[in-house]
């Protein structure tokens, strides 16, 4: 495969990330570029790590891994958005404006937007050598860190304009991502 299909597969797995990389940046106070950095490092790891891992796992594994990804996604990013939700209705103070962005929740969130690319990983078993996945996990990984770091400055001027309705838009953004996976899932693979 060449550096731009790998670029294209990167794109399009980078676009998960990128659309909670804005919740967050339109939600979480602190320091907008500690954020974008987090985010861009978190995501990019995890999809670079995972069809990586899903290269090692191989075709043997890619039917169990079908089966729950996308109920796997939904349940992460609806716990996540859900409690958004729970904290934008009951308002004041942190949790009002989402608070300082949790280790725990970030891992959370790099998880169930890097589902898809251990299947990615797979269906590259059979296309490419080790040396060249090596490469390609490489360059989702960055790809991935630019886009979802990015989104995290989108989400900033998104969050300063919708000021204390950003922690509501964005646990629906959340929750809507995860139905988003379920239903493309279920329905249209």
């Amino acid at each position: 495969m060449s550096f731009f299909e790998i670029f294209l597969i990167g794109i399009g797995l980078a676009m998960d990330a990128f659309a909670v990389s804005v919740t967050n940046g339109m939600c979480k106070t602190g320091k907008t570029a500690n954020t974008a950095l987090l985010c861009g490092i978190c995501f990019g790891l995890f999809q670079g790590i995972m069809p990586s891992l899903g290269y090692a796992l191989g075709s043997t594994f890619s039917r169990y891994i079908e089966r729950f990804d996308h109920i796997i996604a939904l349940l992460l990013l609806g716990y996540i958005g859900g409690k958004m939700l729970i904290d934008a209705f009951r308002g004041g103070g942190e949790a009002a404006s989402g608070g300082a962005l949790k280790p725990s929740e970030l891992i959370i969130q790099g998880v169930a937007t890097s589902i898809d690319a251990l299947a990615v990983g797979v269906s590259l078993a059979a296309l490419i050598g080790v040396s060249e996945m090596i490469v390609s996990a490489g360059i989702i990984a960055g790809t991935t860190f630019l886009i979802a770091a990015a989104g995290v400055f989108i989400g900033k001027k998104f969050g300063d304009i919708l000021n204390n309705k950003a922690q509501l838009v964005g646990g629906i953004i959340l929750i809507g991502i995860g139905v988003k996976i379920f239903v493309e899932h279920t329905f249209f693979s």
